[in-house]
C-alpha cells in the first residue's frame, strides 16, 4: 500500500475529482486502488526526493505503463493554452479512463473466481467422507430411488382443473334458492289478504332481512323459514280475532234469531280468509319442503362423488376415523367393560323402546335408509339389542364390529344375508332356555346424506308371555329397557302404535317413570295413516303429538308412516307413500300436524341433533370420571405391587403359555439314559408280580430242566402276544406323564407365579387327555420283545453275574414283601408285646396258630408242591380244633400260600448263591453236573427284553411322542387363549382384576380424549 499525503496528490488525480465532476468532496489518494494510483502516478512528477517513482509498481501490475510518456500537465489554475486544451478533451480523456477500468474489473472478476473456486475446494476436502455411512440407509430405500420414476409420478397428478370439477356447483345451488324465493314471494303476491297481512309485518322484519341476505344461501332459507312462520301466526291471529269478537246488537237472545246480511257476509268471508290463509300455508310449506329435498338430493349426490374420488386416493392422504366411528368405538369398550365388571356409564346414546310391533325396528330402518332388520308378523324378532352407528360414507354398506364383511346395502342379496346373519347372531347370543339376551350386537351403517348418531335397538315391551317364551321374558326386556334408559344422558326414542288404542301402551308409562320431566325422551307416532283410516275423531291424534292424552312429557313429539305394512317395500316407495299421505292429509290440512312434526326426515334430523347437543354438553365430564377412576386404580397399583408389571388377563396368559412351550420343550433335553432307566424300572415294576407269580413259580414245580424250559417258552410267548405290548406302552406314557410333571414342578420353584398354577394344571391335564398313543408301534414293539425272550445265550461272564445280581435283588424284594405280609396276618411278636405294649387281635392270634401248625408241615415236606391236598388241610384244621381254635379252610389256603412263597423264595436265594460260580456248567449245557442253572437263564431273558424295550420305547418317545405331546399342549394353549370364560376361570385374582380394570380405563380415556379433540376441531 502506498502512503502519499494529500498535498502529493497528482493532477490527473485532482481533475477526475474536480468541481466539473460534480463532486463537492475530495478523496484522498489512500481511498484509490493500488493500480488506479500506479496508473495516474506514472506521468506524476515525484515530490518525494526519498522515494522512487511508481513506475515499477505499475508495470507490475499492468502494461499500461508501455505507453508513451507525456509531458506533465500544469495546473488548471494557471491558466494558458494548456489548460484551455484540458478543458476541451476532459470528455476523451474520462472516456479513456473509463475504458481502461473495464480491464480492472475483468481482472478482479478472475481474481475473485479463482478465489472463490479455491476456497471451496479447501472447504470440500474438509468435509468427512459419507459413502463410509451409506449402510445406515437401507438397500430398499436405494432401490426405491432407482425404480421410482418422479417424473412419472408428476404427470399422474390431477389437474386443478380436474379437482374443481369435484366441488358443488355453488351456482346451480344458488339459482335453486333463488327459484325458490321467486316461488315464495309469486304466491303471495297473488294472494291479497296475505298481502295485507305482509305489508303489515314487513317494517318489523326488513333489518332481520337485510342482515340474512348478507349471509349468502343459508341466509336465503332463513328467510324462506321466517316466511312460513309469519304465515302461521297470521292464521292463528286471524283465528283468534274471529273467535275473539264481540256479537253485534242484531245478535243478541232479545233481537231476532236470525242475523242481518251485512253479519253474514263478514263472517263468511272472514272464515273463507282462514281457510285461504291455511291453505296457502300448507301449499307454502309443501313447496318448501320439497324444494330442501331437492336441493339436499343434488348435494347428497355431490358428496357422494366427492366422497368417491377422495376414496380412489387422490389427495393420497391417510384416512382418518370419522368422528361418529370414534364416539361408537368408545361405547363398544364401555359395553365389554360393563358386562364384565357392572360398572356404568353416561355417555349419550339412542335408545329405541316401543311395545312389540310397534314399528320401531321401521323407524330404525328408515333413518338408516336400508331393510337391515330381519322381520316376522306379530312374533318376536329383535331378541338382543342392538347397537346401530349411522355415519356418512361414499357407499351404502354395512359391517359388524367383530368382521371385516361388507354388506352392500344396494344389493338384495346382501340385504337378505345382512338379515339372516343379524337373526343368527341373535339366537346365537339367547342362552339355553331363554327367549331374549342382553349382549349387544353392534352393527355400523355409512352411506350418503345418513345423519350421524349411536342408536341401540332394543326388544319389543310385552305385557303377557306366551307359549314358547321363557317365563321371565316379560321382566328380562323391562330391565333391559330399564338398564338403557337410566343413563341419564340417553335419548329415549319412545314408539307409540298409532293403529291401536293408546290405552294399551306399555312403554309410554316406563318411559315416564325412566324421564318424569320429558327432558331426553322424543315421542314417535307410528302407522299414522292407518290411525287416520280407523279413528272416529282425528283430533285424538292431534292430542297425542299435543303432549295432552298421555301422562308422559317429551322435548317433540312426531308422526311417520313406515309403509303399506308389506314385508317387500323398499325404502324409497316407503319416502313415497308418506310424502304423499302427508300431502293429502285433513291432519295438515286442518292443522292438526305441522309440517317439521312428520315424516321420517324430520325426525332423524330432530334427534341427530339431540343427540349431538347431549354429547357436547356430558362428554367431558364423563372423560373427567374416568379420568379420576384411572387415578385410584393406578394409585391401588402402586400401593400394593409396586414392583410388578400391570399385565392383564391377556398378557399373564401369554406369559403363562411361553413358560408352557418351554417346559414341554425342555423334555426333548432328557438324556437316553435317563429315560431308559426310568422306563427299564417301571416296566419291570409293573410286570415283576406277573413273572413271579406266573411264570417263575409254576416253572419252578416242574421236576426236571427240559419241562422247565417248556413252561417257560409257553408262558412268555403267552405274555408276550397279548400283555407285554399294552403293559409297555402303558409304562412309557405314564413316564412321558410323570417327566412332564417334574419338569413343570421343578420350574415352579424357580421364581415362579403362583397365579399360574391352576392355568398350567389344567392344561396339563388336557393335554395328557388329548394326547394318544401311536398304536401302530406296537406290533413292532411286540415282534422286538418276542425276538429278546427267544434268545438264551449268555455270551461272558460279565451278564451271567448281572443276570443273579439281577435275579438275587428280585427275589429278595419279594422275600421282604412277603415277610411283612405274614407279620401283618399273625401280629405283633412277643418282643413288640412286650416291649410296645401291644396284643394280637383274635383273628391274628387264629393266624398264628394256623402259620405255627404249616410250618411244621413245611419242615417235614421240605418239597412239598404249592399247593395243599384236601386231606392236608383237614389235617390242620384238625390239629387246631384239638388246641382250641377254630379255623376256616379258606384262611388255612391263603396262610398256605403266603408261608409257601416265603419258603420258596428263600430256597430260591440259597440256589442264586449256588449259581454265581455255575457259568462254566452252563458253558457245558450242565453235562455232567448237578446243579442246574435254568432259573438265572429265565431272569437275564427277562433283563434282556427289559433292556431293548426300553431302548425302543425311549426312541419312540424322542422321536415322535413328546413333539405330538408338544403339539398336544399348543392346540389346547390355543384353544384356551380364545375362550375368554375359560381364561377368568384359570387367571384369577385381585391383581389381575385390577390390571384389567386399569386397561379398560386407560383405553376409555384415550378414545374419550381423541373423541373431545376431533370434536373440538369440527366446531
Amino acid at each position: 500500500m502506498l502512503r502519499i499525503g494529500r498535498k502529493a496528490t497528482c493532477m490527473a488525480c485532482k481533475s477526475l475529482v474536480s468541481n466539473n465532476m460534480g463532486i463537492r468532496f475530495r478523496v484522498p489518494l489512500q481511498k484509490l486502488h493500488p493500480l488506479s494510483r500506479a496508473i495516474h502516478h506514472r506521468y506524476c512528477g515525484n515530490t518525494n526526493p526519498q522515494r522512487t517513482p511508481h513506475r515499477t509498481a505499475a508495470r507490475y501490475f499492468t502494461s499500461i505503463s508501455r505507453l508513451p510518456m507525456r509531458p506533465p500537465k500544469p495546473n488548471p489554475g494557471s491558466g494558458g493554452h494548456n489548460y484551455q486544451q484540458q478543458r476541451n478533451f476532459w470528455v476523451a480523456r474520462l472516456a479513456a479512463r473509463l475504458l481502461r477500468l473495464r480491464y480492472i474489473l475483468l481482472g478482479s472478476a478472475v481474481g475473485g473466481g479463482y478465489t472463490a473456486k479455491k476456497t471451496y475446494d479447501e472447504w470440500k476436502d474438509m468435509l468427512p467422507d459419507f459413502s463410509e455411512y451409506n449402510w445406515v440407509i437401507p438397500d430398499f430405500v436405494w432401490e426405491l430411488s432407482e425404480q421410482i420414476d418422479l417424473d412419472k409420478l408428476a404427470k399422474a397428478l390431477p389437474e386443478m382443473e380436474e379437482i374443481a370439477k369435484l366441488l358443488p356447483d355453488l351456482d346451480k345451488i344458488g339459482e335453486n334458492f333463488t327459484f325458490l324465493k321467486s316461488l315464495l314471494s309469486s304466491e303471495t303476491s297473488s294472494d291479497p289478504a296475505l298481502k295485507a297481512t305482509d305489508a303489515s309485518s314487513s317494517a318489523s322484519h326488513d333489518a332481520g332481512d337485510k342482515q340474512y341476505k348478507k349471509q349468502g344461501l343459508l341466509g336465503e332459507l332463513i328467510l324462506i323459514q321466517q316466511q312460513i312462520q309469519r304465515h302461521e301466526e297470521e292464521v292463528r291471529r286471524a283465528a283468534a280475532t274471529n273467535s275473539a269478537r264481540p256479537p253485534s246488537p242484531e245478535s243478541s237472545p232479545s233481537a231476532s234469531p236470525s242475523p242481518s246480511p251485512p253479519q253474514l257476509n263478514r263472517k263468511s268471508s272472514d272464515r273463507e280468509k282462514i281457510d285461504q290463509l291455511q291453505e296457502e300455508l300448507l301449499r307454502t310449506q309443501l313447496k318448501y319442503q320439497r324444494m330442501l329435498e331437492r336441493l339436499e338430493k343434488e348435494n347428497k349426490e355431490l358428496r357422494k362423488v366427492v366422497l368417491q374420488k377422495d376414496d380412489k386416493g387422490i389427495h393420497q392422504r391417510k384416512l382418518k376415523k370419522s368422528l361418529i366411528d370414534l364416539y361408537s368405538e368408545v361405547l363398544d369398550i364401555l359395553s365389554d367393560y360393563d358386562a364384565n365388571y357392572n360398572t356404568q356409564d353416561h355417555l349419550p346414546r339412542v335408545v329405541v323402546v316401543g311395545d312389540q310391533s310397534a314399528g320401531k325396528t321401521s323407524v330404525l330402518e328408515m333413518i338408516a335408509q336400508a331393510r337391515i332388520f330381519p322381520r316376522g308378523s306379530g312374533e318376536m324378532m329383535t331378541r338382543s339389542p342392538v347397537k346401530v352407528t349411522l355415519s356418512e360414507g361414499p357407499h351404502h354398506v354395512a359391517i359388524f364390529k367383530d368382521s371385516g364383511r361388507e354388506f352392500d346395502l344396494t344389493k338384495e342379496e346382501d340385504l337378505a344375508a345382512l338379515r339372516h346373519e343379524i337373526e343368527l347372531r341373535m339366537r346365537k347370543s339367547v342362552k339355553e332356555g331363554q327367549t331374549v339376551s342382553s349382549e349387544t350386537i353392534s352393527l355400523s351403517v355409512k352411506g350418503p346424506g345418513i345423519q350421524r348418531m349411536v342408536l341401540v335397538d332394543l326388544p319389543g315391551v310385552i305385557s303377557t308371555v306366551t307359549t314358547g317364551m321363557a317365563s321371565d321374558t316379560k321382566d328380562t326386556i323391562f330391565s333391559i329397557s330399564k338398564a338403557y334408559m337410566q343413563n341419564p344422558n340417553a335419548i329415549i326414542l319412545c314408539i307409540q302404535d298409532g293403529s291401536v288404542d293408546a290405552e294399551r301402551s306399555i312403554v309410554t308409562d316406563l318411559v315416564s317413570q325412566m324421564d318424569p320431566q320429558g327432558r331426553r325422551t322424543i315421542f314417535v307416532l307410528t302407522k299414522v295413516d292407518l290411525a287416520e283410516k280407523n279413528l272416529a275423531s282425528p283430533s285424538r291424534i292431534q292430542q297425542i303429538v299435543e303432549g295432552k292424552l298421555f301422562p308422559m312429557k317429551a322435548l317433540g313429539y312426531f308422526a311417520v308412516v313406515t309403509g303399506k305394512g308389506s314385508t317387500g317395500e323398499s325404502i324409497e316407495s316407503i319416502k313415497d307413500y308418506e310424502e304423499y299421505f302427508f300431502q293429502n292429509s285433513r291432519l295438515l290440512r286442518d292443522g292438526m300436524l305441522k309440517a317439521h312434526q312428520v315424516t321420517t326426515k324430520n325426525l332423524s334430523l330432530a334427534v341427530s341433533d339431540c343427540f349431538w347437543k347431549m354429547v357436547r354438553e356430558s362428554v367431558e365430564q364423563q372423560a373427567d370420571v374416568f379420568k379420576a377412576s384411572r387415578f385410584n386404580l393406578e394409585t391401588e397399583w402402586k400401593n400394593n405391587y409396586p414392583r410388578l408389571r400391570e399385565l392383564d388377563r391377556n398378557e399373564l396368559f401369554e406369559k403363562a403359555k411361553n413358560e408352557i412351550l418351554d417346559e414341554v420343550i425342555s423334555l426333548s433335553q432328557v438324556t437316553p439314559q435317563h429315560w431308559e432307566a426310568i422306563l427299564q424300572k417301571k416296566l419291570w415294576e409293573r410286570v415283576s408280580t406277573h413273572v413271579i407269580e406266573n411264570i417263575y413259580l409254576p416253572a419252578a414245580q416242574t421236576m426236571d430242566s427240559g419241562t422247565f424250559n417248556t413252561t417257560v417258552d409257553i408262558k412268555l410267548k403267552q405274555w408276550t402276544d397279548k400283555q407285554l405290548p399294552h403293559k409297555a406302552l402303558e409304562v412309557a406314557w405314564e413316564t412321558l406323564q410323570e417327566e412332564f410333571a417334574r419338569f413343570m414342578a421343578e420350574y415352579r420353584g424357580k421364581d415362579q407365579d403362583d397365579i399360574f398354577d391352576k392355568l398350567k394344571e389344567a392344561v396339563k391335564d388336557e393335554g395328557i387327555k388329548r394326547h394318544k398313543w401311536n398304536e401302530r408301534a406296537l406290533d413292532s414293539l411286540r415282534v422286538i420283545q418276542h425276538n429278546a425272550l427267544e434268545d438264551r445265550s449268555i455270551t461272558d461272564k460279565p451278564q451271567w453275574d448281572a443276570a443273579i445280581q439281577f435275579m438275587e435283588e428280585t427275589l429278595q424284594s419279594r422275600l421282604r414283601d412277603t415277610e411283612s405280609v405274614i407279620k401283618d396276618m399273625v401280629g405283633p411278636d412277643w418282643k413288640q408285646r412286650w416291649l410296645n405294649w401291644k396284643n394280637r387281635t383274635p383273628d391274628q392270634h387264629i393266624r398264628n396258630e394256623t402259620k405255627n401248625e404249616l410250618d411244621r408241615l413245611l419242615k417235614l415236606h421240605d418239597d412239598h408242591t404249592a399247593y395243599l391236598a384236601n386231606d392236608e388241610v383237614t389235617t390242620v384244621r384238625k390239629n387246631l380244633e384239638g388246641r382250641g381254635v377254630e379255623v376256616d379252610p379258606v384262611l388255612i389256603k391263603d396262610t398256605w400260600h403266603q408261608l409257601y412263597r416265603r419258603h420258596f423264595l428263600q430256597k430260591a436265594l440259597s440256589h442264586c448263591n449256588l449259581c454265581k460260580r455255575g457259568f462254566y456248567y452252563y458253558q457245558r449245557h450242565f453235562v455232567d453236573s448237578e446243579l442246574e442253572c435254568n432259573d438265572v437263564v429265565l431272569f437275564w431273558r427277562i433283563q434282556r427284553m427289559l433292556l431293548i424295550t426300553a431302548n425302543t420305547l425311549r426312541q419312540q418317545l424322542t422321536n415322535t411322542e413328546v413333539r405330538r405331546l408338544e403339539k398336544n399342549v399348543k392346540e389346547v394353549l390355543d384353544d384356551f387363549g380364545e375362550d375368554t370364560e375359560k381364561k377368568t376361570q384359570l387367571i384369577t385374582g385381585r391383581r389381575v382384576q385390577l390390571a384389567e380394570d386399569l386397561k379398560k380405563v386407560r383405553e376409555i380415556q384415550e378414545k374419550l380424549e381423541a373423541f373431545i379433540e376431533a370434536l373440538h376441531k369440527e366446531k
